[in-house]
């Protein structure tokens, strides 16, 4: 009796404690398992972007030409002298690197303020309902659903100077110009090179918005409405703010792919983008595959890198201190 007496508490506790340890597995397999999911997609990221860019930094520091192409880890060494031949704004190089930039760096601003302000035009318009309101969503959104290549090829051929359709509109039909005009080449290729480019990204602008503006009750127009506030009145005080947010992110977004767009110039002029044309993504292609300076190239690069890292940085900052002072 005394045995038995005994052994029953111990008989009582050992679920309990068998219990523990499991629920311990469970608990750190549910935390484990979303990093075990995105394990794939982190190495598939490395080795497709990280890699890559670890390799060009350190190409940017070799005398890698055409030379030592076939084993570029043979090349030998050159310390900074790449980036000082691409910084130093007095020798060929790097006054042609500057032009580059101050040119892309106009084209971006231009590009951005542009998508932004067409997309958010149509956006805003496409907010009431009329009928055909879909139909004219989903012909928006057409340049951003097509192939960059296939789209870019299109204004290709009407940007032709003989047989162009844009030639045609404003010359043969508006008599706009005196003469066909070159857009492929001289100073209207900034010109064409622009209307691409905003062709082609205010669709994601027009998206982006009209996202955002879902998220705006409407209660707040019909009240703005009963108080007399008329359309440009109701889109300064609840539109542009209440899409301040969205708007941080949609511009920031569209000045990295705009200022690192290589399809477009590259399609729409080849190899040789013409000097009013000469955004710092083709001219650091040409850097590297034309004249076979690999290492100026990568050098190149990695300053692009720097500086959009650093334009990153400012920007979150500036748009996060005036989020803190709003919301104060």
């Amino acid at each position: 009796m005394t045995t038995t007496a005994l052994k029953e508490p111990a008989r009582e506790t050992s679920p309990g404690a068998a219990r523990e340890p499991r629920r311990r597995t469970g608990r750190s397999r549910r935390l484990t398992l979303p990093y075990l999911l995105l394990l794939p997609a982190l190495l598939l990221e490395l080795l497709v972007h990280l890699v890559p860019m670890a390799i060009g930094i350190v190409m940017s520091f070799k005398q890698l030409t055409q030379f030592y192409i076939r084993d570029w880890g043979t090349a030998p060494w050159s310390g900074l002298d790449n980036y000082r031949v691409s910084v130093d704004f007095d020798a060929p190089v790097g006054k042609a690197l500057l032009q580059s930039f101050g040119i892309t760096v106009g084209f971006t601003l231009l590009s951005v303020g542009l998508c932004w302000l067409v997309g958010t035009a149509a956006a805003v318009f496409m907010q009431d309902t009329f009928r055909g309101r879909g139909l004219l969503r989903a012909l928006f959104l057409v340049p951003y659903a097509l192939p960059v290549y296939a789209a870019v090829i299109t204004w290709v051929f009407m940007f032709q100077h003989d047989n162009g359709l844009v030639n045609h509109v404003l010359h043969d039909q508006l008599h706009l110009t005196d003469k066909p005009s070159f857009w492929l080449i001289g100073d209207n290729s900034f010109y064409a090179l622009l209307t691409v480019s905003v062709w082609k990204g205010w669709p994601f602008a027009f998206l982006i918005v009209t996202a955002g503006l879902q998220n705006i009750p409407r209660e707040l127009y019909e009240a703005a409405a009963l108080d007399g506030a008329g359309m440009w009145q109701r889109i300064r005080r609840i539109t542009l703010p209440s899409l301040r947010p969205v708007n941080q992110v949609l511009v920031l977004v569209l000045f990295l792919w705009t200022f690192n767009d290589f399809n477009t110039p590259y399609v729409l002029f080849g190899k040789a983008a013409p000097e009013a044309a000469d955004l710092i993504s083709v001219h650091i292609y040409q850097s590297s595959f034309v004249t076979w300076n690999f290492g100026t190239g990568s050098a190149m690069s990695v300053l692009l890198l720097l500086f959009l890292l650093v334009v990153t940085g400012g920007y979150l900052l500036l748009t996060s201190r005036g989020r803190r002072a709003a919301d104060a």
